[in-house]
C-alpha cells in the first residue's frame, strides 16, 4: 500500500484547498522557512513543525496514504479541512527535495497519532455476524416510513394549493408579496419532512424582482415544482426508476443498493458549496475500465470542510455502490484496496452537440436535473461577447460558459493553458450552460483543476 515514491505535483496539493484564502495561505507555507524536523516514512504519512505566531510550533501530520482519503492533523485552532499548514507541508513534500526526507522512525507525536489511527481503523471492522438496529427491526423501519410518507404527502398537498393560488392571482402579484410568505411555506415543507420540496420553494421565493425577465424565471420554476408534487402524489404509477428519482428530488434518504463496482477511479474534480447550515462537497470519478462517471458527496458542519478529500489527476482503486435514481451519478464509496496513485489516462471527450444532446436525453429520466458530467474533447475557449464559450475545435458549435463559470479565477487558468490551441476539458453541462471544472493540454500533461 506504500505510496511515498509517489509525489503529487503542487496543483494536485492546492486542489484539495477548501477555499481561495487557505489555497493562498498555503502557498506561502509551502517553502522550507517556517518548517523544522519535517520528514516522511514509507508507509506514506509526513509530518513537521511549522512556526506560528505563540511560542510552540505547530504540529501537523498528514496521512497521504489513507484509502479513505486524505487524512491529517494540526495543533493549529483552524476549523478548515485541509489547514494552510497541512496544504503547506504537502507542498513541501512534493517539491521533491531533501526538505522532507524518508526516514525510519517518526517523532513520539507522529507516533502516536499513526498508532491512534491502526486502533480506530481495527475498531471499526464489523465484527462477525453484527447487524445493525434498522436491520434488527424491519417491521419499524417500514411504520417510520408510512408515516413520514403521509407528511410528505399532507406537505405536497398544501404545496399545490399555494401554486394554484399564486396562479389565480396572478405572478406581477408574487413581487408585492414579499419574501415571507415562502419562507413560511419552506418551514412548512420541513415540517413535513420533504427538505427538497423546502429547497426549491426557497429558490422560487428568491426569483420575483431578480431582474429582467423574472416572470419567465418564476413560471419555469413554479412547473418544476408542480411537476414533482404531482410525481409524489402519483409515484405509484411510476417505472421504480423513475419513482426512486421523484423520492431523492423530495428529499427522502436512500441507501446505495447498486452492485459493488471495482474500478480504478480517476478523480477528476473536487469542489465544494455552501450555505448558513451545511457545506458539500461534490468529487467527480471516472472508472478506468468500466467507464462510468461517478459522483461522492460528503458533508460538514457550516464553516467546515467535510473531511473526504481527493487530489485531483490521481486514481484510487475502490469499490462503488449507485445510488438509486437521481440520473445515476451518485454512488457510495465502498472499499479501497489502495492509496490514490497517478494513472495516465483522462476520459474520453465529446463534441459540443453530444454534450448538449446528452442532457436532453437525462431531462427525460430526471425533468429536475441542473445538469450533467460531460468531457469535451478539442475544444477552444473563446471570447462571447462580454461572456466567454468553449467552440468545437473541428466544428461550427459552441457551448457557453454557466454564470458561474465566468466569474471563477479557473477560467483564466483555462484560457491560459489553451494559448488557442485544443484541450480536453471536463465539467457539468445544463440549462445554464458549462461549468469547466479541470482541463488537460491537447496532447500530454496533467490534469489542470479549474475550481
Amino acid at each position: 500500500m506504500t505510496q511515498q515514491g509517489v509525489r503529487w505535483s503542487a496543483d494536485q496539493v492546492l486542489a484539495l484547498a477548501p477555499d481561495a484564502a487557505s489555497r493562498k495561505a498555503g502557498s506561502k507555507l509551502g517553502a522550507a522557512g517556517p518548517w523544522s524536523e519535517a520528514g516522511s516514512c514509507e508507509e506514506g504519512t509526513v509530518w513537521g513543525l511549522c512556526k506560528g505566531s505563540g511560542s510552540k510550533p505547530y504540529q501537523t501530520i498528514v496521512d497521504i496514504a489513507d484509502q479513505a482519503g486524505l487524512a491529517y492533523k494540526c495543533s493549529c485552532p483552524s476549523r478548515k479541512f485541509p489547514c494552510k499548514h497541512a496544504l503547506g507541508l504537502l507542498l513541501l513534500w512534493a517539491a521533491e527535495d531533501d526538505t522532507v526526507p524518508t526516514v525510519a522512525q517518526p517523532p513520539d507525536w507522529a507516533e502516536q497519532w499513526i498508532a491512534g489511527r491502526r486502533r480506530r481503523a481495527e475498531d471499526k471492522r464489523p465484527a462477525d455476524g453484527g447487524s445493525s438496529p434498522a436491520a434488527a427491526d424491519p417491521e419499524a423501519a417500514r411504520r417510520r416510513a408510512e408515516r413520514r410518507a403521509e407528511r410528505v404527502t399532507a406537505g405536497a398537498t398544501e404545496l399545490e394549493q399555494r401554486l394554484t393560488d399564486l396562479l389565480r392571482g396572478g405572478l406581477a402579484s408574487a413581487e408585492q408579496t414579499g419574501y415571507g410568505l415562502w419562507e413560511e411555506t419552506a418551514a412548512r415543507m420541513v415540517d413535513a419532512q420533504a427538505p427538497g420540496l423546502a429547497g426549491r420553494v426557497r429558490e422560487l421565493g428568491a426569483i420575483p424582482g431578480s431582474g429582467p425577465g423574472w416572470p419567465v424565471r418564476l413560471l419555469e420554476e413554479c412547473a418544476l415544482l408542480h411537476l414533482l408534487d404531482q410525481g409524489w402524489l402519483r409515484r405509484d404509477r411510476f417505472p421504480e426508476g423513475l419513482a426512486a428519482t421523484v423520492r431523492s428530488r423530495i428529499g427522502l434518504p436512500a441507501s446505495a443498493d447498486g452492485p459493488p463496482v471495482r474500478d480504478r477511479w480517476l478523480v477528476l474534480a473536487q469542489y465544494d458549496t455552501a450555505d448558513a447550515k451545511l457545506t458539500t462537497r461534490r468529487i467527480w470519478l471516472h472508472g478506468a475500465d468500466s467507464g462510468r462517471t461517478a459522483l461522492l458527496l460528503s458533508y460538514g458542519a457550516a464553516g467546515r470542510a467535510p473531511e473526504l478529500a481527493l487530489p485531483v489527476g490521481l486514481a484510487l482503486e475502490a469499490e462503488l455502490s449507485a445510488y438509486p435514481g437521481a440520473g445515476g451519478h451518485r454512488a457510495a464509496l465502498g472499499e479501497r484496496f489502495a492509496a490514490p496513485a497517478p494513472l495516465s489516462m483522462r476520459p474520453p471527450g465529446m463534441t459540443a452537440t453530444q454534450a448538449a444532446a446528452r442532457y436532453g436525453e437525462a431531462l427525460r429520466e430526471d425533468p429536475w436535473l441542473e445538469s450533467v458530467p460531460v468531457t469535451l474533447g478539442r475544444v477552444v475557449p473563446v471570447p462571447d461577447g462580454a461572456s466567454w464559450q468553449l467552440a468545437d475545435a473541428d466544428g461550427e458549435l459552441a457551448l457557453p460558459l454557466s454564470p458561474a463559470a465566468r466569474s471563477r479565477p479557473g477560467l483564466w487558468r483555462l484560457v491560459a493553458l489553451s494559448g488557442g490551441a485544443p484541450v480536453t476539458v471536463f465539467g457539468e453541462c445544463g440549462h445554464r450552460g458549462f461549468t469547466p471544472l479541470t482541463a488537460w493540454p491537447e496532447h500530454e500533461g496533467e490534469a489542470v483543476p479549474l475550481c
